[in-house]
């Protein structure tokens, strides 16, 4: 009997210094270093989130964060670095709902997403319809109605972005009206072009002119969320507007290797989590037109794998295509 307790004993001391020893393999060293790769511009809201979330993750886990700027080509550059990259989880990949799109919109990218794990969806925020306050059309319907028998000019950021294919998908699908579309180089000039008066209607996400149409200074039109968003109450759905079901949101969100260790995934999941569920994150997500998203690693990996068959609809039945 005493031989069977010994090595009873012996076997939970066996599995309690190997747990530690998994343990303390899991977590990255202290100081070690994490890159961040965003295949977008500095400033704009990818970028913005990847260091928000980047430096709380400095802070709390005593890792040096380097956030890398690795913009063209719709983003496939970025994403092509990160697929390359080692599957330790120290090199990851922050892209918005461009990563979805670009899985049908080009033809010859040089890979799939199936070549990366989702890590987490961090932020959501939806395509929002503006026109200048001085334009006759206040609400949607009467815009729709006003601009019928004529043809639609709207501007957004660029070609192919989550702007351009929702009013493409919205107006010829849904309005079955004719519509121009005119690209612009960034966010920014696009709002201007509508506050200038030179085109009637610009197509971006909310995080993209929050603070214009929560100030008035343009005019919201509908928002294509289920819901109406807090930071511009007054602004409502497509479905109340008169268009049920329209919904089109980007994101952003943090990407792996698709061989790195499911557990790597989850602890980074469960580490990025925790620093969006904190208050002053929150509010800073919420005031610049994102809302918050906080999920498990599973349900993000879902979440993302919708998003590709939503926007693959889109494309293929708008017909766009890349080279």
């Amino acid at each position: 009997m005493k031989n069977i307790w010994a090595l009873a004993v012996a076997f939970a001391a066996s599995v309690a210094a190997t747990a530690a020893i998994t343990t303390a393999l899991a977590q990255p060293a202290p100081g070690a270093q994490l890159n961040l790769i965003v295949g977008f511009a500095a400033g704009g809201s990818a970028d913005s989130i990847a260091r928000v979330v980047g430096n709380r993750l400095g802070e709390k886990h005593n890792r040096k964060i380097v956030v890398e700027n690795r913009p063209g080509a719709g983003a496939n550059i970025a994403t092509r670095a990160v697929i390359g990259a080692t599957p330790d989880g120290s090199t990851l990949l922050v892209s918005t709902a461009a990563l979805a799109i670009n899985e049908t919109l080009y033809r010859n990218k040089g890979f799939s997403v199936d070549a990366l794990r989702t890590i987490a969806v961090v932020a959501t925020t939806p395509e929002v319809f503006a026109v200048n306050p001085a334009n006759p059309g206040q609400t949607l319907a009467d815009f729709v109605q006003q601009n019928r028998g004529k043809e639609i000019t709207f501007a957004t950021a660029g070609i192919g972005t989550s702007s351009h294919i929702a009013a493409e998908y919205f107006f010829s699908q849904l309005v079955k009206t004719e519509a121009r579309h005119v690209p612009f180089r960034g966010g920014p000039d696009a709002t201007n072009a509508v506050l200038g008066g030179h085109v009637p209607m610009v197509v971006s996400s909310l995080s993209g002119f929050a603070s214009q149409v929560a100030g008035g200074q343009l005019t919201g039109l509908a928002v294509a969320a289920d819901q109406r968003v807090a930071v511009i109450g007054k602004v409502p759905t497509f479905t109340e507007a008169g268009y049920p079901g329209f919904k089109a949101m980007s994101w952003v969100g943090f990407f792996a290797p698709s061989a790195t260790p499911s557990a790597e995934l989850v602890r980074l999941n469960k580490e990025i989590d925790d620093i969006v569920r904190e208050p002053a994150i929150r509010e800073r997500l919420i005031a610049i037109g994102f809302d918050p998203m906080n999920a498990t690693q599973p349900e993000a990996e879902t979440y993302f794998r919708r998003e590709v068959e939503q926007w693959r609809k889109m494309v293929q039945t708008l017909g766009l295509s890349v080279e």
